[in-house]
């Protein structure tokens, strides 16, 4: 498979543009989802500038296959695992109890999951620009 870490990294960075551009327009399910995507993607890159197999779609899973090989700084793991939450309720109106996605996320939780994703970016964004 042809190294393309920084086509993830690039899709990363406009996913988390996405997710800041759908705060704005109070998309609060799409901005948190729009988080959870940039977090995976710029682990991902990471993982394939190191040559490692990135499959799956949960941050956290991704992360730890990551702190096998880097140092992973204190509370990343927590901020993997509140991005993880936002993988399949943010899109299903039958993945939560009752209403839609769209009625049922906040502007609170938005702004934390981003504020989530930008922590994941930056980090890998920084091993990057090591390797």
């Amino acid at each position: 498979m042809a190294e393309r870490s920084a086509d993830w990294m690039n899709q990363a960075l406009a996913d988390l543009a996405h997710a800041r551009m759908d705060l704005e327009q109070a998309f609060y399910e799409w901005a948190c989802f729009s988080s959870q995507q940039a977090a995976e993607k710029a682990v991902k890159a990471v993982l394939q500038r190191l040559g490692a197999d990135a499959w799956g779609h949960a941050v956290s899973e991704l992360l730890a296959a990551l702190a096998t090989r880097e140092t992973i700084p204190d509370g990343l793991a927590d901020a993997a695992a509140e991005l993880d939450k936002a993988y399949i309720p943010t899109r299903y109106p039958d993945a939560l109890p009752g209403g839609s996605p769209h009625g049922s996320y906040t502007r609170r939780e938005a702004e934390r999951l981003i504020g989530c994703a930008e922590q994941i970016v930056e980090f890998c964004e920084g091993r990057l620009s090591a390797l």
